[in-house]
């Protein structure tokens, strides 16, 4: 094992949680949980880079914190010390117009880690994507069917990529290929809360209003540029980043569920409800202006994402979802309004 790639990682046969995408959104949420279950038994890998993501895992007792260019190595000097890996590390921006980086990023490289895991027998969690479903003309089921998912039609390449390799992993099963012992894939929808400030632009809406909102300035939402849909009436399924991590913590404790699940909350909600929430939050009166979508934007942008929740209420997940409200309300007093916004 070449110390110097793995930066405080050591190979000492200790019990350790892998979590690609550690630094990020999600990933450094999860992270904070499984910290407070085992500390000092989580690895992260991921990028960290000359900005602030390192904040994201200021507060958590790593066992390390490993490169991507390095994580073959380190897996094959420490399999017998990993209980589970949670795939969370792709190139997440919806923006993405290369297509060959997305496809070595999320589908060679998930392949990769999904062959390991199934030789070492160790259990599978990874990131799919709402992407996958497009427009939702094809509707938001999460049918892993090989005839279900060639149904669907990613906007872009980034869900493009998700998508190849959900396909990939479902005619892998199909054909009786080796897989890990558990493995579950979860199609992550309109995900908001803390540690989401290194993604610019591609932060949630909640992030993204609030500095407008703390001066009591308008936020700024795109218009409608559908009859469908009212200004600011444009729908999603919004998801605060807590119920996500009950889900990935409660699959690890269920290790005979496996599949391909939704992760939003199986209720739509629009911009303007959102918007408002955080106004609300901050004991003002909602103030909205709002601008016309970009052109080129305008043709692959979605009016309406709602997830169906079926598949993951009968493999026996029954915590309820925070409502809309509630979630964005945590998230504006207690972190974004904060001098220190971070989990």
């Amino acid at each position: 094992m070449r110390a110097r790639t793995y930066k405080g990682a050591a190979n000492n046969g200790e019990p350790m949680f892998v979590v690609t995408g550690g630094a990020g959104f999600i990933g450094s949420n999860l992270v904070a949980a499984l910290d407070a279950r085992a500390p000092g038994e989580v690895v992260v890998c991921d990028r960290l880079g000359t900005g602030d993501k390192w904040r994201n895992l200021a507060k958590r007792d790593l066992a390390g914190v490993v490169s991507p260019d390095a994580l073959s190595d380190f897996l094959a000097a420490n399999a017998h010390q990993v209980k589970a890996l949670f795939h969370l590390g792709a190139i997440s921006s919806t923006t993405e117009t290369n297509a060959d980086l997305l496809l070595a990023n999320n589908v060679a490289f998930s392949l990769d880690l999904w062959r390991w895991c199934a030789k070492r027998s160790i259990p599978f969690i990874y990131a799919s994507s709402a992407a996958t479903y497009g427009d939702g003309a094809a509707g938001f089921d999460d049918d892993f069917s090989i005839e279900g998912l060639a149904k669907l039609r990613p906007l872009n390449p980034y869900g493009w990529s998700k998508h190849v390799f959900d396909r990939r992993i479902a005619r892998l099963i199909q054909a009786g290929k080796k897989r890990p012992p558990q493995w579950a894939g979860l199609k992550f929808f309109n995900v908001y809360g803390p540690n989401e400030y290194h993604k610019d632009d591609m932060m949630s809406v909640v992030a993204q209003v609030y500095p407008r909102a703390a001066v009591d300035q308008p936020a700024r939402l795109f218009k409608s540029h559908n009859p469908n849909y009212k200004d600011g009436g444009q729908l999603r399924d919004f998801i605060w980043v807590g119920d996500c991590v009950s889900v990935m913590l409660w699959l690890l404790d269920n290790p005979k569920v496996s599949g391909l699940f939704n992760l939003g909350t199986g209720k739509a909600r629009s911009f303007a409800d959102l918007t408002t929430a955080v106004y609300r939050a901050l004991n003002r009166q909602p103030l909205i202006d709002y601008i016309d979508t970009p052109e080129h934007l305008r043709a692959k942008y979605q009016y309406f994402t709602e997830a169906r929740m079926e598949r993951l209420r009968a493999a026996g997940y029954t915590k309820p979802f925070t409502e809309l409200e509630d979630g964005v309300a945590r998230y504006v007093r207690d972190y974004l309004a904060t001098p220190d916004p971070y989990l």
